[in-house]
């Protein structure tokens, strides 16, 4: 696989910055500063990630997102001076995998591209139908029995609880909004309704976690969504 990241992002000082930390963590780094270069940057050249900044010259970032969507599923961490939840979730809606708000730390930006790059690596080397069994602290799912099980005694999840999990299951360490969430489990007429998910997130919390105040697994991501990892 491709250790090629793309950085899209108009201010020079900002390029060199990415530039200096990602080939110091090993990865053949990509530059542009337009968001029409970038498109075409990732047709041609193929990286395995993009580093994106929303404010472009030629265009916004969510432009190049909803675009790039059409054609490729390649990871895009959005890194941006907007830190509204508003923005954020817009950002992730529209098809990015993750978001940065400017100014970020170092180690931070480098620990969530390796995690998308993971994800991107299981992605690939899966086929067909996903890991029947999976694991993550006291707990073991066996998605083909149907089955949970925590420190061994059996769970019981409702159905609507069951289906949530799995959606979590499916995208591990991926920032999911509320609204995909409300809209995948509950449909497009509950896309809205926000308590529904707040209520199956703990309860999910209360059966899954060793401590349900301090989740390890099922992770708020405060005014966007949940974060769910293994």
């Amino acid at each position: 696989m491709s250790n090629t990241i793309l950085i899209v992002e108009d201010e020079p000082r900002i390029r060199h910055f990415l530039r200096l930390a990602l080939e110091g963590d090993g990865c053949k780094v990509l530059e542009t500063s337009t968001l029409s270069s970038g498109l075409s940057m990732v047709g041609e050249q193929k990286p395995s990630l993009v580093v994106l900044d929303l404010g472009l010259p030629d265009g916004d970032g969510l432009s190049f997102i909803s675009q790039l969507r059409t054609w490729s599923d390649i990871p895009v961490l959005v890194l941006s001076a907007r830190s509204l939840e508003a923005d954020k979730v817009e950002a992730l809606d529209a098809g990015a995998d993750d978001y940065l708000a400017k100014p970020f730390g170092v180690a931070e930006l480098l620990a969530r591209v390796r995690a998308l790059k993971r994800r991107r690596e299981k992605r690939q080397t899966e086929t067909g139908e996903p890991e029947a069994i999976v694991q993550f602290g006291e707990v073991i799912v066996d998605r083909a029995k149907r089955t949970i099980v925590r420190a061994d005694e059996a769970l019981h999840l409702t159905p609507r609880e069951y289906h949530l999990l799995t959606v979590f299951l499916a995208q591990p360490g991926k920032v999911l909004t509320q609204r995909q969430l409300l809209k995948e489990v509950w449909g497009g007429g509950h896309a809205e309704d926000g308590h529904y998910l707040r209520i199956y997130v703990g309860r999910l919390r209360q059966k899954l976690e060793i401590d349900p105040t301090q989740p390890k697994h099922l992770l708020t991501e405060t005014g966007v969504g949940y974060r769910f990892m293994l």
